[in-house]
């Protein structure tokens, strides 16, 4: 399924808010969204959230054979799945081009910069090494996925503890939780990634970019930095010209933001290793009796309600008085009447139609009147009958001078026949 593609009229409105300093959510030039850091039960598990994008990260370990070129190494592995939940433009089971370029800019954020202590991992030197697998799951997008999943794999990583191990010989004992306290993983710094987007060839910048931002942009400038201002990765997308001012003003900006989210980090971590320490709840298991498991809370909205009866009543002082309810509920307005509930019929349709109908009755009745009476006279006067079709409205006269001639024949004939008769003598 393909995302929805942005309307000229919307790209048009996102272009000129930007070049008048405005953005869609009310942020500056250079703010971040809020971002919000949790932790599961299990050690490892961490979800970030950048505004309204999701992102789960999940830490694991196992123990495997080390690589023939760093025998003495341990690996480390980072998987980003984009799963159709996050956005209708993902499809599972496809790597797709996006999915490679996170995969890709995750992996020189944090394995090539050198940031974990990787032969701290080593177990038994060319046999047994820990293989440390970050798997990062997208949620929900809403732009700058990068931020996120570079904010959920480095504290995930920071916050996962790894079982302890015991050699003997060449014996090696993996002792569970219950035996012996996890051990943490030897972190050397934490390098955070900072995206810019430009819009208009580089005319303007813009920190933390939305999805529609994201839409209308032109190039996208991703920067990899510690809080000691180094940098680990810089990667440019888009096919921009960037100025080296350009690319100097953006890591001063980037160096800024990863100090406070570095502070961010720590502090969330040193929240939970404080409620795990005094045995509270924690995770998902704190969330539960709250009945708080849902994936994009709405945050409470504090409101000031000391004076709310004194603004009331100066509402109501300073209001008119209210208009005065009618009691019938006829409706004035032309052409609307009420019907029913004993009132009036205000319609004002039906005594017309009969009144009409009863005129029309009155006028029939005298046409035909006015039409028999003539026909009553020709009838009597001259034994005339007429024939009238209603439809086609023609008349067709039939006289009675042969009809009269047949009967005076008739009559005289039989007149004869009974003279004869009587003449005749008797037998």
């Amino acid at each position: 399924m393909k995302d929805t593609p942005l309307s000229n009229c919307e790209r048009d409105f996102i272009l000129k808010a930007i070049e008048e300093k405005k953005r869609l959510d009310g942020r500056q030039t250079y703010d971040f969204r809020r971002i919000k850091i949790t932790f599961g039960t299990d050690y490892g598990c961490c979800f970030v959230d950048l505004g309204k994008t999701r992102v789960m990260a999940q830490v694991s370990c196992e123990l495997v054979a080390p690589k023939e070129s760093r025998p003495n190494e341990g690996i480390m592995f980072f998987n980003i799945e984009l799963s159709p939940m996050a956005s209708p433009a993902f499809e599972q089971g496809r790597q797709s081009e996006l999915s490679v370029k996170l995969n890709r800019q995750l992996e020189r954020c944090l394995r090539n910069s050198k940031c974990i202590d990787t032969e701290s991992l080593c177990v038994v030197a060319g046999e047994k090494v820990w293989q440390i697998r970050v798997d990062v799951s997208m949620l929900n997008n809403d732009g700058n996925l990068m931020d996120a999943a570079s904010v959920a794999a480095i504290t995930a990583l920071c916050h996962f503890r790894r079982p302890d191990v015991g050699i003997q010989g060449d014996e090696v004992t993996v002792y569970s939780p219950e035996e012996r306290d996890p051990i943490p993983l030897s972190i050397y710094h934490m390098p955070i990634s900072i995206s810019f987007s430009f819009f208009q060839q580089g005319t303007f910048l813009l920190v933390d970019p939305c999805e529609r931002e994201e839409r209308v942009m032109d190039g996208l400038l991703m920067i990899a930095m510690n809080k000691h201002r180094e940098i680990c990765s810089i990667q440019s997308s888009g096919g921009i010209m960037l100025l080296k001012e350009q690319v100097m003003r953006c890591s001063k900006i980037a160096a800024v933001k990863v100090s406070e989210i570095t502070e961010l980090i720590s502090k969330a971590l040193l929240n939970d290793r404080t409620a795990r320490k005094a045995g509270g709840r924690c995770g998902f298991a704190e969330s539960m009796p709250q009945e708080r498991i849902t994936a994009l809370k709405t945050d409470e909205t504090l409101m000031e309600t000391s004076d709310v009866t004194e603004r009331a009543n100066d509402i109501v002082e300073k209001a008119g008085a209210p208009p005065q309810t009618v009691p019938s509920p006829l409706v004035p307005a032309p052409g609307v009447g009420q019907v029913s509930q004993g009132q009036q019929n205000t319609w004002g349709l039906q005594e017309e139609d009969e009144d009409d109908d009863d005129d029309d009755d009155e006028q029939n009745g005298k046409e035909t009147k006015m039409e028999t009476e003539p026909q009553e006279e020709e009838k009597g006067a001259g034994d005339v009958v007429e024939i009238s079709d209603s439809e086609e409205e023609e008349v067709v006269i039939l006289t009675s001078e042969t009809s009269g001639q047949a009967k005076n024949a008739d009559s005289s004939s039989h007149q004869k026949r009974a003279a004869a008769s009587k003449r005749r003598p008797k037998k």
